[in-house]
């Protein structure tokens, strides 16, 4: 049987150790279960003996990179036998050493990355890709010690661009939160017969179509992208975005939609571009693991790319 574990990334003094305090004494996230708590750093608060007793927890403190092994980690859970599994983990350490060294039957239900929005700029400055892949994989991103400038600013980078599907808040220093997206106005008419999105609009057209897809399922939409097909992609199926950077030239993704189009495989030309024209239906798709927005192009004109081939979020 899988052991349940939840990991919360970010930097230190980002506030993970206080969002777990306040997670496990949580009575709705608790209710006497047994759980082991991997600490891969020390900040300025710290998992008492009282703290500890209360929430039936038993501390697994990780001095290093070196001492983060798998044996390790398995050892703790044969001996403890938790119920679950909560991660404080290292923010300098990269995500991927977790799939490498996390046991077999330890099963990732959720990642939570905690943001200090007072050292947020300096660390995306200097530390982008990091923030990039904790971000990447989170299912939920919390910035706190939130200031209505620093809100501005934290949307002004458009973190959305990370990872669309993550929920996202911003949360002051008095425990409000709201949802980063709100107040966040679209650069096009949703409600207009034709959704037209201009070159310099896609980023944003991507990030709130995949973040809700059901908002566009049955509109019909207009753009220019570039194309692509995989070998294994079907007859009828293609790949239509744009490559992306959010912070730096190390992190430019291509962000692209599915399209059905009857004979894609001759029509479309890799790396080409085309305007193109479709009605969008939200419909599972394996790739993104959930529901998704596809296209079902109703008309395909090659064209020229645009002056700036880049999607920029800054």
């Amino acid at each position: 049987m899988n052991i349940p574990v939840y990991v919360f990334a970010g930097f230190l003094e980002s506030g993970k150790t206080s969002f777990i305090r306040d997670t496990l004494l949580d009575p709705g996230f608790t209710d006497q279960e047994k759980t082991l708590i991997v600490c891969c750093e020390e900040g300025e608060e710290e998992y008492d003996s009282d703290f500890l007793r209360e929430t039936n927890s038993v501390l697994l403190p990780i001095g290093s990179k070196e001492d983060f092994k798998g044996v390790t980690l398995k050892k703790a859970a044969m001996a403890e036998k938790p119920d679950r599994i909560i991660v404080e983990y290292n923010g300098m350490w990269e995500i991927r050493l977790m799939e490498q060294e996390f046991p077999r039957d330890w099963e990732i239900y959720q990642i939570v990355t905690t943001i200090n929005a007072e050292t947020y700029e300096v660390y995306l400055k200097n530390m982008g890709p990091r923030i990039i892949e904790q971000v990447g994989a989170s299912e939920l991103v919390v910035f706190n010690r939130c200031t209505p400038e620093l809100s501005e600013m934290i949307r002004g980078t458009n973190v959305k661009a990370m990872n669309p599907r993550a929920l996202i808040f911003l949360e002051d220093n008095n425990g409000n939160a709201e949802d980063y997206s709100d107040g966040l106005p679209l650069p096009f008419d949703l409600d207009a017969d034709v959704i037209e999105i201009s070159d310099e609009d896609f980023g944003i057209w991507y990030i709130d179509a995949m973040n809700e897809p059901e908002k566009y399922d049955g509109k019909t939409v207009t753009f220019r992208g570039q194309l692509h097909r995989r070998p294994e992609d079907a007859d009828d199926r293609f790949a239509a975005g744009r490559f992306a950077m959010v912070c730096c030239a190390e992190d430019i993704s291509f962000l692209a939609f599915f399209c059905i189009m009857p004979d894609a495989s001759e029509l479309v030309t890799e790396e080409g571009w085309a305007n193109i024209r479709a009605d969008i239906r939200t419909e599972y798709c394996y790739e993104f693991r959930g529901d998704a927005p596809m296209l079902y192009v109703t008309s395909f004109e090659p064209a020229d790319p645009p002056a700036e081939d880049l999607v920029y979020f800054r």
